[in-house]
């Protein structure tokens, strides 16, 4: 066909693929935090299932606030602002380490 690279094909090799941009700080923080609050749910369902803690009211008796509230901050599944505090403040009534 007379060219040496088509479209569809891999690049040359003296061509190497663009480098992906470097996540900003804030994006980095915001993972970080993302997994700090997967770690600390994980760690106190754990408590709260050794002691037999199970119920809604139990729990957010447990983590000093209500009931609802506590059960969804346990079980969101969508990182907010603020859940690291207040799972680290769960965390320490329950006489826990915080995860870091």
């Amino acid at each position: 066909l007379g060219c040496d690279y088509l479209p569809g094909m891999d690049q040359p090799p003296d061509q190497s693929p663009p480098s992906k941009p470097a996540p900003s700080a804030e994006r980095r923080a915001r993972q970080a935090d993302r997994l700090k609050t997967i770690r600390l749910r994980m760690t106190i369902d754990r408590a709260l299932e050794e002691r037999g803690i199970a119920t809604p009211a139990a729990i957010g008796e447990a983590l000093g606030m209500p009931a609802q509230e506590a059960v969804k901050l346990l079980n969101r599944r969508q990182w907010r602002e603020g859940d690291v505090a207040l799972l680290e403040a769960a965390a320490v009534r329950l006489g826990m380490p915080t995860v870091d």
